[in-house]
């Protein structure tokens, strides 16, 4: 999916915190959105999701103004579960759809599996790791086959080993299905592992957007400079 931002603003009372003229996120890239803390990245992110209605301008999904609700999905840095199993969470979205049964354990099995929660199918979200909690509200974002997956700090709070999980099923999901994913992160090493656009924000606007090589290794505009080398933007 394609998504294109026009004369995008959004205002908190008397503050914007969100000006864009122009943006866009090709279709199946996996774009990596950063900036320093109050860029207006998490804002951008809810308004893709259609959680925030824009003060004004528009987002457009494959050229169509309207939100293609069935088609997009979020996981937040603490996500939120159902109080049931692993796999009822997992399932959820493809039983609010009709999908049930044998459908739906064909959809939800090979996710388990690739991100190792099949031992943990019948277990209580209480029980579950921070690492496995994420694990399993990343499944239940892609059992419905998703065109475009947002991601809000996915790994922000989780140890290194189901990072690395996180990331090899992420890029394993790209490689083989037609998945536009977006990920705000703080990580710029992440973001060098995991994608292939990227765009950096600043004061609430896209300061640079470009390839991961051009923005992260090689970039040209002082303020991409500034931020990449480590330095604090006010």
């Amino acid at each position: 999916m394609e998504v294109l931002l026009e004369a995008l603003n959004k205002t908190f009372g008397e503050k914007t915190v969100l000006n864009i003229e122009r943006g866009r996120i090709e279709h199946g890239s996996r774009t990596g959105i950063i900036g320093p803390n109050g860029a207006g990245k998490t804002t951008l992110l809810n308004i893709i999701a259609g959680i925030l209605a824009p003060t004004s301008g528009r987002v457009l999904y494959d050229g169509e103004a309207a939100f293609p609700r069935e088609e997009v999905s979020l996981v937040f840095q603490d996500p939120y579960l159902i109080s049931s199993t692993v796999e009822k969470n997992i399932s959820y979205p493809l039983k609010l759809r009709g999908i049930s049964g044998e459908e739906a354990e064909k959809r939800i099995r090979p996710l388990m599996e690739e991100l190792s929660l099949e031992k943990l199918r019948k277990q209580r979200p209480w029980k579950l790791s921070g690492g496995e909690r994420q694990k399993v509200a990343l499944a239940r974002a892609l059992s419905f086959r998703p065109r475009l997956l947002l991601l809000d700090e996915p790994t922000a709070n989780i140890d290194p080993y189901t990072t690395a999980e996180i990331e090899r099923m992420l890029l394993s999901i790209s490689g083989r299905e037609d998945i536009t994913i977006v990920t705000v992160t703080h990580n710029l090493a992440q973001a060098k592992r995991m994608c292939d656009r990227i765009i950096m924000m600043h004061k609430g606007s896209i300061a640079d957007r470009g390839s991961c090589e051009d923005i992260l290794l090689n970039p040209r505009k002082e303020t991409t400079r500034r931020f990449v080398e480590g330095e604090l933007l006010i």
